[in-house]
């Protein structure tokens, strides 16, 4: 009896010893695993420390904030050998930036269009607003943003689509872009997968294949310039309206053809079990495949969205004053000339901003839509 049980006490188990966790174990595996392994996290870390130190002596330790004395366009200051960066600038051109052309005594106007467009934007992010109702409120906050923008009613001066610019034009230019591109891309996609609407699959294919084969700036130009030459005699559209137009007709493309893979992607058990439940064509695709779809390729959606977000900087090509044109048409006067570093900082931080919310956002929604656990 004795031996018997020395043999069950052997035949226990024995638990692997816990791994380790935290910040220091994390290091140790990853940057100094090996010799060759920690010596590129030296010499990395040398290199990015002498690059945060000089930008921070030149950002914030030799910065001129403030320009002394009542003339502001006296940049002698910023000018010196020991300054750094002049941020003087900033404080003195930021709401050109932010606004353009706008009037001075109106640019409350469009601040506030900024404020309405991020709210939309985080009412947007609650997936418990996810209803009808969400579609009322966009409608009534864009409709709040051409009220605001134009004028011309509630004792609002009417303000020329030609003076509008800054981040208001940049925000409407992707919002806009991304909101119409977005259903136009899910027809072209579907168009595409047709087996049995030949006509259309061909027209989507040509669509999609001429838009994706020349560049963006191409088809500003021609939204800009030809666009115009085809629409009857006394009937015109504002430069703004054809860039956006222009905007989504691109991004439709490049959208579809990402819907498309996740289209194809869903398991045909899942269209088989739409036309067993006696589902019609857009029953199926709205209510069955095209959320999968977009399930599966929101990561590659979401990349799409920021790029094109970005890509609106390119209509200052065709005249159209966003913020980056803003920025650049801020250090055109002489007594700002060569500040031009500080702007475009100024600029990229802003896009960052949204940029940054964008992908953090796309994240986590990609965390709550996934099932594979």
């Amino acid at each position: 009896m004795a031996i018997q049980q020395t043999d069950e006490t052997q035949a226990a188990p024995i638990l692997p010893p816990p791994l380790p966790t935290g910040t220091l174990a994390w290091a140790k595996k990853n940057l100094f695993s090996s010799w060759s392994s920690t010596l590129v996290t030296i010499v990395a870390l040398v290199i990015i420390g002498k690059f945060a130190w000089w930008f921070l002596d030149w950002a914030v330790i030799r910065a001129v904030w403030t320009l002394p004395g009542a003339a502001i366009s006296d940049t002698q200051a910023c000018r010196m050998e020991t300054a750094g960066a002049c941020w003087a600038l900033i404080q003195e051109k930021y709401r050109f930036i932010l606004f353009g052309l706008y009037p001075y005594e109106q640019q409350w106007r469009p601040a506030i269009c900024i404020c309405v467009f991020v709210a939309l934007y985080l009412v947007s992010a609650d997936r418990r607003m996810w209803k009808r109702l969400l579609v009322a409120i966009w409608i009534v906050g864009l409709g709040a943003v051409a009220i605001l923008m134009r004028g011309g009613i509630f004792g609002l001066s009417v303000v020329s689509e030609d003076l509008w610019g800054g981040l208001p034009v940049t925000l409407i230019l992707a919002t806009f872009g991304i909101a119409l591109a977005f259903p136009l891309a899910i027809v072209v996609a579907l168009g595409r997968i047709s087996t049995t609407n030949t006509t259309a699959r061909l027209i989507c294919l040509l669509y999609v294949e001429l838009i994706r084969a020349i560049p963006l700036i191409s088809v500003l130009f021609m939204a800009s310039l030809m666009f115009p030459l085809f629409l009857p005699d006394g009937m015109t559209f504002s430069k703004l309206l054809r860039a956006q137009l222009a905007i989504i007709v691109f991004a439709a493309a490049y959208l579809s053809e990402t819907i498309r893979g996740g289209l194809q992607a869903v398991d045909q058990g899942q269209w088989e079990a739409a036309d067993s439940l006696g589902l019609g064509y857009w029953q199926k695709m709205g209510l069955i495949v095209v959320p999968q779809a977009l399930r599966l390729v929101l990561p590659p959606i979401v990349s799409l969205c920021i790029a094109f977000f970005k890509s609106t900087s390119l209509v200052m090509i065709i005249g159209i004053f966003d913020l980056l044109n803003a920025a650049k048409r801020s250090v055109a006067e002489p007594a700002w000339q060569g500040f031009g570093t500080e702007a475009y900082l100024f600029v990229a931080l802003i896009y960052f901003c949204f940029c940054f919310a964008m992908s953090r956002y796309g994240q986590s929604l990609e965390r709550r839509l996934k099932t594979s656990h």
